[in-house]
């Protein structure tokens, strides 16, 4: 009886602890509160790369944290347009811009490194530098100056080098020409005797078509194809040697990012990784069938003459010195993104150029 009375009680017992535990995980749920925060995209509902990778992430985050966390995304002008966000997200009039930091060099050139600068790392490299070289550190206590946090939220990779109503030869022929860039290269195209023209993806068709540009670049050949650049030019050109591997950050507010319980921070790294991820995958998988159908349909394919690539590359290289020397965060930026940059190529001309200038000889070939 003693020994059948004592079972009866530790099966009480277990039972309590059980149910203890079960409800123990719905009360800690319970205590997280539930937030929605506004993310305004840098870019047009119509891109569902750049823009749609945005969602990815809001998504993720709301998955990860059971719906109580809840980013509702905006597409370039419905909250703040996509040269103002920096400016919104600092003030807290809006949580999250979803952007390319490039955009706003002009408030201080050392913004250009959360993307990336002309002549700088692809994306393999950039994630390299960031995750792991010190980069996204740096940027950040950068960015606090500014009351922001950043995070890598997508990459383009290597972009297209712009479409051209005319062929580009020469560096001469760069001459005058106005050109619609964004972020950082246009500076650099400035010193070679290009008038860079800023404007945001929406308007890039009818500044071609009304002759208010005679050139203009975005990032490839499928958002390139959305905006229907390829019916206002003909010569497509490349590499874009200003933006050879994009990527587009999480700028967050500060002062509600350092107010959010820890899961919910947790959440949004894990969802800004995964984003970085499925937007370079997007690319990676709709550019190509696209880039070969704009070559059927008439787009004619050209690379930057040496004699251009070489100008820029120097242009690049002095307006880098001129900025160090004024301008601390730049320099610091500048010195471990440049340093990692000589490492990695180093390793790249090794193994991966080696790799992939003899499969892309194949597929020439008509071997693969």
């Amino acid at each position: 009886m003693n020994r059948r009375s004592f079972i009866r009680r530790a099966g009480v017992a277990g039972t309590g602890a059980a149910a203890s535990v079960a409800l123990a995980a719905p009360a800690v749920a319970q205590s997280l509160p539930n937030i929605t925060w506004q993310l305004s995209s840098g870019y047009p509902k119509l891109l569902d790369t750049i823009y749609g990778t945005a969602e990815v992430f809001a998504e993720s985050v709301r998955e990860l944290t059971d719906g109580k966390f809840d980013i509702k995304v905006f597409p370039d002008g419905e909250l703040v347009n996509a040269l103002d966000g920096l400016d919104a997200v600092q003030e807290g009039k809006i949580d999250i811009a979803s952007t390319a930091s490039n955009y706003f060099w002009e408030k201080d050139p050392a913004f250009a490194f959360g993307t990336g600068v002309p002549f700088g790392l692809n994306q393999r490299m950039m994630n390299a530098w960031l995750y792991e070289g010190g980069g996204l550190d740096l940027l950040n206590k950068f960015y606090s100056k500014f009351n922001i946090i950043g995070f890598p939220a997508g990459n383009t990779g290597a972009q297209m080098g712009g479409w051209f109503r005319r062929e580009i030869n020469t560096l001469d022929d760069m001459q005058g020409i106005k050109f619609r860039i964004g972020g950082f290269g246009g500076e650099i195209v400035r010193k070679i005797g290009v008038n860079p023209v800023s404007l945001p993806a929406e308007r890039i068709y009818g500044a071609m078509e009304n002759g208010t540009v005679d050139a203009a670049e975005f990032v490839g050949p499928y958002d390139d194809d959305k905006l229907g650049l390829n019916r206002v030019a003909k010569y497509y050109y490349y590499p874009g040697w200003w933006e050879g591997g994009v990527t587009v950050m999480n700028l967050i507010n500060l002062e509600k990012w350092n107010a959010l319980p820890k899961s919910y921070q947790a959440a949004i790294r894990s969802a800004s990784a995964l984003a970085n991820s499925v937007m370079m995958a997007r690319y990676d998988t709709l550019n190509p069938p696209i880039l070969r159908e704009l070559v059927q349909f008439g787009t004619v394919l050209r690379p930057y003459s040496s004699d251009i690539m070489l100008a820029c590359f120097n242009a690049a290289k002095e307006t880098y010195t001129e900025l160090s020397e004024d301008n601390e965060d730049f320099k610091a930026l500048h010195d471990s993104y440049m340093s990692y940059r000589g490492e990695a190529y180093l390793w790249f001309q090794i193994s991966e150029y080696a790799q992939d200038t003899f499969l892309m000889l194949q597929q020439r070939a008509g071997r693969l």
